[in-house]
């Protein structure tokens, strides 16, 4: 049985100070078994490790699938394929993107980090450097480093995403958006970040697309790019659509080409939650400062909404929600609720629509400070990560497939 989650105080003091009526409103029950006839309970049990696992190695079969590379638009091919075969009505986003100059980062400084910045806070304690490898031959593997070596045009170009969506039979004009990016950095395979959450988000697409499921509401299912150059993908989508919203087109016909957004669900980087760096010897007997290398006892999947957000209330509700679905759903992990949502593709959408993220550590507060030494490195492989940290992803999976089948009324014709 998985142990109960415990908010970080920062985050319970944000919280509670926001809105404790809130908070204790959606508080889960304590959780029951479920039975055969629960629609959730059937969907959630068709998600599979061994299936989890091989769409990620699907993935990583691209390399890093960085932006703007063959590899990239190959790895878009695949995935709409993939949707397709599902049966999930596929389309593109089209886009362009203009290359912002490259700033220097301090190497004490926050954000994404330099080459050799720390970044994150100290709350937690140690930091660990952290940034993205621009070093081919950092990565040992030849066959990785050719498949990885195309790079794209610095000053940018013309991009797509690829999106599919299972419209609801009672209330087409309304949706959830589900997503994840599928673009990668660090000459690896960006099989944490963020092919643990593209491969997430197409077995919900692969599920809720099987004969049999309906919904009363919509759900899209989004892979977008360029969110490594900074949530590129995503904006150029609320840009181009976040107007769109409810209109029927054509006119009486019941279609709906932009749903109006209910809630949107970014989900980036799974798997790796193994603790704060701290001093120890490794295999080689070199004192090092890094996480340790098993998955920590208290792992959990990360919930999070931002505070300052226009849409903070309705966001916070949601994330409560998804904490109520991980407690009677998923099977392993527990999950945190925090305010502190940031430098994912759910930015551009926080705004408009109470937004959440769904990943494996607070982002600014542990990824940020250094708690997986793989992000955005040449270790970023399918080979790196355990059955433990693949079966972290499988219940941040459980969890979102629980919450929006909810949210979104699903069924299953037995």
């Amino acid at each position: 049985m998985k142990p109960s989650a415990v908010l970080a105080p920062s985050a319970l003091f944000l919280t509670l100070s926001l809105a404790l009526p809130a908070v204790q409103a959606q508080t889960a029950p304590p959780a029951k078994p479920a039975t055969a006839a629960d629609p959730v309970a059937q969907l959630v049990g068709q998600l599979d490790l061994g299936r989890y696992k091989e769409t990620i190695r699907g993935l990583a079969r691209f390399g890093d699938r960085k932006q703007g590379t063959e590899r990239n638009r190959k790895a878009i091919d695949w995935i709409e394929a993939q949707l397709k075969s599902y049966g999930c009505a596929t389309e593109r986003i089209h886009y362009e993107y203009v290359a912002a100059p490259r700033e220097r980062v301090p190497a004490t400084g926050g954000g994404r980090g330099g080459p050799s910045g720390q970044g994150g806070s100290t709350l937690f304690g140690t930091r660990a450097p952290t940034g993205v490898n621009q070093d081919p031959m950092a990565q040992p593997d030849e066959r990785l480093r050719a498949l990885n070596a195309e790079q794209p045009d610095p000053k940018g170009g013309p991009r797509e995403e690829v999106y599919c969506t299972k419209v609801g039979s009672t209330h087409p004009e309304e949706m959830y958006i589900v997503a994840a990016h599928m673009d990668g950095l660090g000459f690896g395979e960006a099989a944490n970040d963020d092919a643990s959450g593209t491969a997430l988000v197409m077995e919900l697409a692969r599920i809720l697309n099987a004969p049999g499921v309906t919904l009363d509401r919509s759900i899209r299912f989004a892979l977008w790019n360029n969110e490594e150059t900074g949530l590129n993908g995503a904006s150029a989508y609320v840009a181009q659509r976040k107007d769109l919203q409810g209109i029927e087109s054509p006119k009486e016909s019941g279609r709906y080409p932009e749903p109006r957004w209910l809630g949107m669900i970014q989900h980036d980087m799974m798997m790796f939650d193994h603790g704060m760096p701290i001093a120890h010897t490794d295999a080689n007997g070199k004192t090092v400062t890094s996480p340790l290398p098993g998955q920590r006892r208290e792992a959990d999947v990360n919930i999070e909404f931002q505070a300052t957000s226009k849409q903070a209330e309705g966001a916070q509700k949601l994330a409560w929600a998804f904490r109520a679905a991980n407690d009677k759903y998923a099977a392993d992990y527990p999950a945190a609720v925090g305010p502190h949502m940031t430098n994912t593709d759910s930015t551009p959408f926080m705004d408009h629509v109470p937004s959440i993220s769904v990943r494996e550590n607070e982002r600014g507060q542990q990824i940020g400070a250094g708690w997986n030494p793989h992000w955005h490195q040449p270790t970023d492989l399918v080979s790196t990560f355990s059955d433990k940290d693949y079966l972290l992803g499988l219940n941040a999976a459980q969890t979102t497939l629980a919450a929006i089948a909810q949210l979104a009324g699903a069924r299953v014709k037995n």
